[in-house]
């Protein structure tokens, strides 16, 4: 997520008069000449000439803003702006000094040592214009980011409780709570491995706690555990393909995203005999950079509350504070409920 240049009216309101004062009162002479009207011609001057160079500079720095505009590239730009700024001010020296050679003809204010002293001159205060812009900017994009990440940490920890309490849901516990039941028999493996799972569910939250992003075969590897909890009630009513390239494995994702679209598409559609709920997750070599998550779309008439979209909400929200370079996507297309998720660069 780029932020735009800061906005520089009070730079343009005080800076360029302020500065113009400052190169009047460097290039005034000395001596028992009038006073006040020769400050002020000398101020004019100043003002003209302070007005040119800093809007050219502006512009300058704001087109290599758009060019270089990540933290990563401020390198690029600093040393393309210190190139840069000199043929600018050059060139603007040139453009200046034109009207005022015409109306001083016999000064030759257009000759190579003239414009060398001017050039010279000028190079101080563009100097100065542009630092005080990579500095605000500089500033400005320190803030962004502190509060970027205060409010990723905020998404973050509600996504972990919601998750606790959606784990802790009396459906979710009644649910398991009579699969176990039904399963417990001596030496009955099953139920050994459904407790385990169940444990593992938890273990996996609070380990993802304070955590920005996880990989996605760690996420993965926990979906699988949800939804083996799952199966063990849906039966064949639930299937589940999963299609991950390994290139994508690497990636990360936001911990608990990926469950939370797969507890969507279990909470809001039926699974039945009739009408099996199909689940797939995938990610192809070609597009390792997105995880597709989509579901058969057939909504539930009773039991559950219609969907508020929070959860999706709050996926999307957390994406664009990691900076994701593409926002997660979701809709109905046909009988499908598709959902797709950025995978990111760790």
């Amino acid at each position: 997520m780029l932020s735009h240049a800061p906005n520089d009216r009070r730079f343009l309101l005080w800076g360029i008069p302020g500065l113009s004062l400052l190169i009047a009162a460097f290039s005034l002479p000395t001596g028992p000449y009038g006073r006040w009207p020769l400050v002020l011609v000398h101020w004019l001057i100043g003002l003209y000439f302070t007005t040119g160079y800093w809007l050219a500079n502006r512009q300058l720095w704001r087109l290599l803003l758009v060019r270089f505009p990540s933290p990563d590239q401020t390198p690029r730009r600093l040393w393309a702006l210190a190139g840069l700024a000199v043929l600018v001010t050059t060139a603007a020296t040139v453009a200046l000094m034109l009207p005022m050679s015409l109306l001083q003809p016999r000064e030759h204010l257009l000759s190579a040592g003239k414009l060398l002293e001017e050039v010279r001159f000028s190079l101080v205060p563009t100097v100065a214009v542009l630092t005080l812009y990579e500095a605000t900017y500089f500033f400005q994009e320190w803030k962004a980011s502190l509060g970027r990440a205060e409010q990723l940490a905020r998404a973050s920890t509600q996504a972990q409780l919601d998750a606790l309490q959606n784990q802790l849901d009396p459906h979710f516990l009644f649910n398991n709570l009579n699969t176990l039941a039904a399963l417990i028999e001596p030496g009955n493996a099953p139920a050994q491995d459904f407790v385990e799972q169940l444990a593992d569910v938890y273990r996996y939250v609070l380990l993802a706690q304070g955590r920005a992003t996880v990989p996605l075969a760690e996420e993965l590897a926990f979906v699988e555990t949800y939804l083996a909890l799952h199966k063990a009630r849906f039966r064949d009513n639930l299937r589940v393909e999963i299609h991950i390239a390994p290139a994508a494995l690497a990636r990360h994702v936001a911990p608990l995203s990926v469950q939370l679209l797969v507890e969507n598409a279990l909470k809001h559609n039926v699974a039945s005999r009739e009408h099996p709920l199909h689940l797939r997750l995938a990610a192809t070599a070609e597009a390792p950079e997105t995880l597709v998550v989509e579901n058969t779309l057939r909504s539930r008439t009773a039991g559950f509350a219609p969907s508020t979209g929070t959860g999706l909400a709050n996926v999307r929200r957390r994406y664009e504070l990691l900076g994701a370079a593409q926002a997660v996507e979701a809709g109905a297309q046909g009988n499908l409920f598709v959902v797709k998720l950025p995978l990111l660069v760790p």
